[in-house]
């Protein structure tokens, strides 16, 4: 006789088949890398439409992975770490030239 029916606890689906066969044990998706935390770190950064750039690729990057796309959930995850080191820089590159400015016109 099949374990199946000597079994009561495993459970066939509708088509038929065991949870053991191949059908059932599909592959995992890969891992979400959006970026998500990052890109709301670089918010604070005072380069604003690129830090807006960088969230709108992450979201959409999610929004992807939710989806099933997983080749296009990892591209826009790319494009948002990309936009988000970027803003990163920019911002510091702001900060530093608004401080030299700052710095360097005081009257003594």
């Amino acid at each position: 006789m099949a374990l199946g029916v000597l079994n009561p606890q495993l459970k066939s689906s509708l088509s038929g088949s065991e949870y053991f066969d191949s059908g059932y044990l599909e592959e995992l998706p890969p891992p979400l890398q959006s970026y998500l935390c990052l890109t709301i770190f670089t918010c604070f950064c005072p380069a604003y439409p690129v830090n807006i750039v960088a969230l709108v690729f992450s979201i959409m990057s999610r929004n992807s992975y939710y989806r099933g796309d997983y080749d296009g959930s990892r591209r826009l995850g790319r494009n948002a770490l990309y936009v988000a080191i970027a803003s990163v820089i920019i911002g510091l590159l702001i900060i530093a030239i608004s401080c030299t400015v700052h710095f360097t016109t005081m009257d003594f």
